[in-house]
């Protein structure tokens, strides 16, 4: 499935699991969507539920989820230790693949609106897709539990909902609707009945209160177990690591003569995260993440099968779809890093070109004049030309690495294959068109960025020096490639019609570098 979006709706229902089942049941129902985890606490009093699909399957389980819920949670008989507003209390959509943060904001504009025109239910845009910077944390739309909301939304016209009536639904209350990037919710258990304590050190380590980035922390008394929990939400876990939650909470708990009972994990965690922990707890020295042996095993086979599973000549299909290789900046880094052959130099250059074009686009977009005069230097189209060339860059990331995968699998055809000879032949044309297609339109996009430097704002000046620079590199790296191949390519017709080429962006390059 090359496009993926998931849902982390959180249910006001902890303790009646045909309840959660009812539920589980409606969103599975969706075809093309897959559960991948369900939580119940009934302390917390409430479930989390995890599911991922294509945007159209997810944006449908999420607004049935939501509709069943209204009819089988009354929020008026509703008491649990976390805070919430609605039978459906928060429905996020995070991007996971092949889509971006706007299209899930989009995802999660059409989910609200269908709940509050279809089910007559409050809805608050939050996070990445609020409607206001001050509804971008839930904090602010739970300020006083469902009577404070209640209050809020009747007498002050800053406080409507973006979507549904001015008034709480009487047994499902309202929902918070967004996007946001994948979070990790964390918690650690105290062996203490002391819920003060527990909210203390959640006041300490969260960074409303100053304590550390990206955490949101409160304190859970776990009746049922006769302790009390820190439970945090950790927004960006590279910024602040398990790990470093846990020892902050510990620490701040021994102060107080209090020891930790454990921690848990609710919904699902990036397996980069739990590395994090490994690496600081076991002290692991000069640790690799490819070391992890199903990493290792997903990039391996990733970058072989395309040589098992290809067709003719020419077709051979990236294992990782169309763009994959594009879809998140730390997957393509694990990819090059990975010890196998692609995706390599030639990618990495198209790459660089991509994001000086997309620097040059972003340039243009902050130095557009409001109105332009007659003669005036054209930002409209400069950005167009640059917004063409970042795509068709973008397209040669995978290009590359296909056609290096062409190469391979040529060279492995058997010495008595008659055929093997050409097959060498037309897929070194192909690796090395590529890269010189690379050179030529990090060329063009290169003398853009010349041209516009004079145009621009201070503000963004050293921006587009670094895109200049990046096509540079572009170049001059797509360029290596080419000459790399040729040397083993024995057309020499073709040898000779591409060195004219490599001539001609060669000295456009020492024409760059002089300007």
């Amino acid at each position: 499935m090359e496009r993926l979006v998931e849902c982390v709706p959180n249910f006001s229902e902890g303790r009646n699991a045909d309840t959660v089942r009812a539920l589980v049941s409606v969103i599975r129902a969706v075809k093309g969507v897959f559960l991948l985890d369900e939580e119940m606490d009934q302390d917390h009093h409430r479930a989390v539920l995890t599911f991922v699909g294509a945007p159209e399957a997810v944006e449908e389980a999420a607004f049935q989820a939501a509709h069943a819920a209204a009819g089988l949670i009354d929020l008026g008989r509703h008491q649990g230790g976390h805070p919430r507003v609605g039978a459906t209390d928060v429905v996020p959509f995070v991007p996971i693949r092949g889509v971006t943060m706007e299209d899930c904001v989009a995802l999660a504009r059409r989910v609200g609106e269908r709940i509050g025109r279809e089910l007559n239910i409050p809805v608050f845009l939050y996070a990445q897709a609020a409607s206001h910077p001050d509804r971008a944390n839930l904090e602010a739309l739970r300020r006083g539990g469902l009577e404070g909301l209640a209050g809020r939304m009747t007498t002050d016209p800053a406080s409507a909902p973006d979507f549904g009536p001015r008034t709480l639904h009487p047994t499902a209350g309202a929902t918070a609707v967004g996007a946001r990037p994948p979070l990790i919710a964390y918690n650690v258990n105290l062996q203490s009945g002391d819920l003060d304590v527990a909210k203390a050190i959640a006041k300490t380590v969260r960074f409303s209160s100053g304590g550390l980035p990206c955490v949101k922390a409160m304190g859970v008394a776990l009746t049922s177990r006769r302790l009390v929990q820190v439970s945090m939400n950790l927004t960006n876990f590279e910024r602040t690591p398990i790990h470093v939650a846990f020892e902050a909470v510990r620490r701040e708990a021994e102060r107080r003569g209090v020891a930790v009972a454990g921690s848990e994990i609710i919904g699902l965690v990036p397996q980069r995260a739990l590395v994090q922990a490994s690496e600081f707890f076991l002290k692991v020295e000069r640790f690799d993440p490819t070391q992890v042996l199903e990493t290792r095993l997903e990039l391996v086979l990733a970058r072989e099968a395309p040589l098992r599973e290809a067709g003719p000549l020419g077709q051979v299909a990236s294992a990782a779809g169309p763009g994959e290789l594009t879809s998140s900046v730390s997957g393509f880094l694990d990819a090059v890093s990975a010890g196998t052959p692609t995706p390599g130099g030639g990618s990495v250059a198209a790459l660089a070109g991509a994001l000086a074009a997309a620097l040059g686009v972003m340039t243009c977009r902050i130095g557009e004049p409001a109105s332009q005069s007659p003669g005036a230097f054209d930002h409209r189209s400069m950005e167009r030309r640059l917004t063409a060339l970042r795509e068709k860059l973008q397209g040669l990331i995978q290009a590359d690495a296909d056609a290096y995968a062409s190469v391979v699998r040529a060279y492995r055809l058997p010495k008595t294959d008659p055929a093997r000879p050409e097959a060498i032949s037309t897929s070194l044309r192909i690796a090395t068109e590529v890269p010189l297609e690379t050179a030529a339109l990090a060329t063009e996009v290169a003398s853009l960025l010349r041209a516009l430097l004079p145009q621009t704002k201070a503000t963004v000046a050293s921006d587009l020096k670094v895109g200049l620079l990046l096509a540079l590199a572009a170049i001059e790296g797509a360029l290596e490639n080419v000459k790399t191949n040729l040397k083993t390519q024995k057309n020499q017709s073709l040898n000779k019609d591409l060195a004219i080429r490599i001539q001609a962006i060669t000295q456009s390059l020492v024409e760059l570098k002089r300007l």
